[in-house]
């Protein structure tokens, strides 16, 4: 790529600005803004922002909370969904709501021992089934716990804004983000805010990566186009993130996913390379997709070798993110990195969705009276039998809280464990039998705790091993869906095969789901991507883009 005229990134800053005033000059109360990655979401943001003193801003993503909260501050208040209804909740009903993010979770297991039924309670909020005698349930529930879980928190606020629609809040502007991932509970929400302020809507069905929990780029696709008329559309085409093989070989795969009869409800818009001058120098010397085919024990010496290359090449910081399918894939690389010396790595990963006993301790410790710590405990610590039977007392006479139904020997049980986890919380000596014997009880293995530690002083002692000029590089180690919201200069995405990007068991069958989460891993990409492969057959997806974009090394 030469060196180009000045006019030429004149024109780029020209043709973006008019996508940008469009938008900003619409008169429009409701409006939809498709935007690629890297097209300048947040700098759209920014601007609609200007001027306004009451402003909302709501996305699903708490990375992306993080990030918007900083780089709005003081221009708007930045919230998840879930911590909206929960503030807002608060604010009419005039007490405090509490949220268990594993809740659903529980009550579905309630459900398993009192009625003899199993039940996906997610797909009945996110899906509206509002009608379903089961939601009594799990209400009745919600109300013995005093506890809401994220899908029910929403569902509640929806239930009260459409019973009270003189109550719901009024503000300059509301801004949404990822809008292609939201479900229609989450749409319910956002229709009924649109009521009273404002509205931007900002996301991209390419980037749809949340089916599990019931999203549909229907919602997206039906705002942009006439089915929901009173949208206005705008699109954000100039990506100034990725260098120009990545916006290439992102329109190879859309290109071929269209060939293949996918993507075929896919909102038509451009995805363009951003001329600029320092993004050209970039995109000059990082022309090329990196492809290896490598054994997986192996892949982190790659990683290693590629950032040790790019650290020798620029002679500055810069960031890393290694994205996998998987979480164990993403464990394994970052603690074998760990060893070979890297001391600054962050894992970026969705907390797990199983209850677990430390989590009954940790509202135990807060409140002991509180049913749901003892529910969770009584699970972990007592026989099957007798757990049945303490949640059938707990169902026929909800009056009684668990505290006052145990019997006194596993009351005292459960006081002597909280006792003990007490002392660790506020850093008080305690006895090493006691210790060991409690760590065992909430099945935590303190010899491996122990066996860490030890690792890391004895370590400490010696000289620290690895590359000196790399040991603190930034590096981020993620899932796939964990990516959403984060990019780096140097980025790998690792087990690139079949059996792990393409779900169905039948490994010719590709998914619109599958080819979005590979766009969604491609486009993370700052400068340089490598994609790494475990077993010797090409992808599908490597096939997909031009191969003189592919370097094999």
């Amino acid at each position: 790529m030469s060196e180009l005229d000045g006019s030429v990134y004149s024109k780029a800053i020209n043709d973006r600005k008019k996508h940008v005033d469009a938008i900003l000059n619409s008169k429009s109360f409701k409006k939809v803004v498709v935007a690629g990655p890297g097209t300048g979401k947040t700098f759209l943001f920014r601007k609609i922002l200007e001027g306004k003193k009451n402003s909302l801003t709501l996305t699903f993503i708490n990375s992306l909370v993080e990030d918007l909260s900083l780089e709005l501050y003081g221009m708007s208040d930045v919230k998840t969904l879930h911590s909206f209804a929960r503030s807002t909740l608060s604010a009419v009903k005039s007490r405090s709501i509490n949220i268990f993010p594993k809740l659903t979770n529980v009550i579905k297991e309630d459900t398993q021992y009192i009625l003899r039924k199993e039940v996906d309670f997610e797909y009945l909020f996110h899906n509206r089934k509002d009608n379903d005698e089961l939601l009594q349930f799990y209400k009745k529930r919600v109300d013995y716990y005093n506890y809401y879980g994220y899908s029910s928190i929403i569902y509640a606020l929806v239930k009260y804004f459409e019973k009270y629609r003189e109550r719901i809040p009024s503000y300059d502007q509301i801004l949404i983000d990822e809008f292609q991932d939201f479900n229609k509970l989450e749409v319910s929400l956002i229709d009924l805010l649109s009521e009273k302020s404002s509205i931007l809507l900002a996301g991209d069905d390419d980037q749809a990566l949340y089916e599990f929990k019931n999203a549909s780029t229907r919602h997206i696709r039906e705002r942009f186009g006439d089915d929901v008329p009173d949208y206005e559309s705008f699109k954000l085409p100039f990506c100034a993130r990725c260098t120009q093989v990545i916006v290439d070989a992102t329109n190879d795969i859309i290109i071929a996913a269209k060939k293949f009869d996918f993507l075929d409800q896919r909102i038509n818009k451009p995805f363009q390379y951003f001329h600029e001058k320092e993004k050209d120098k970039e995109s000059e010397k990082y022309s090329t997709i990196g492809y290896k085919q490598i054994f997986a024990s192996q892949i982190p010496w790659f990683i290693e070798k590629k950032i040790s290359e790019m650290a020798k090449d620029l002679r500055n910081k810069f960031s890393v993110l290694i994205i996998s399918p998987y979480r164990k894939q993403s464990n394994f690389i970052a603690e074998a990195l760990k060893k070979k010396g890297m001391q600054n790595i962050e894992c970026k990963i969705k907390d797990e969705k199983e209850v677990s006993l430390l989590d009954g301790f940790k509202l135990l410790l807060n409140n002991i009276n509180d049913n749901l710590g003892w529910r969770i405990v009584s699970k972990y610590l007592l026989s099957n039998d007798d757990f049945s039977t303490l949640l059938s007392a707990t169902y026929s006479n909800s009056s009684k809280m668990i505290y006052e139904i145990v019997d006194k020997d596993f009351k005292k049980e459960v006081k002597s464990i909280l006792k003990i986890l007490k002392k660790i919380k506020d850093k008080k000596p305690i006895d090493n039998d006691e210790f060991i014997d409690i760590m065992k009880k909430i099945n935590i293995d303190p010899y491996a705790i122990l066996n860490e530690f030890a690792r890391e002083k004895i370590n400490n002692v010696f000289q620290p091993v690895g590359i000196p000029a790399i040991r603190k590089i930034p590096i981020k180690t993620t899932t796939i869906q964990s990516s959403k919201g984060l990019s780096g200069d140097l980025v790998f995405i690792t087990h690139f095969d079949d059996r792990y990007f393409i779900k169905d068991n039948d490994k010719t069958k590709n998914t619109d789901r599958d080819i979005c989460n590979f766009l969604v891993a491609l486009t993370r990409t700052k400068k340089k991507v490598y994609l790494i492969s475990s077993v010797q057959k090409y992808p599908t997806f490597l096939q997909w883009i031009n191969k003189d974009r592919i370097e094999e090394i």
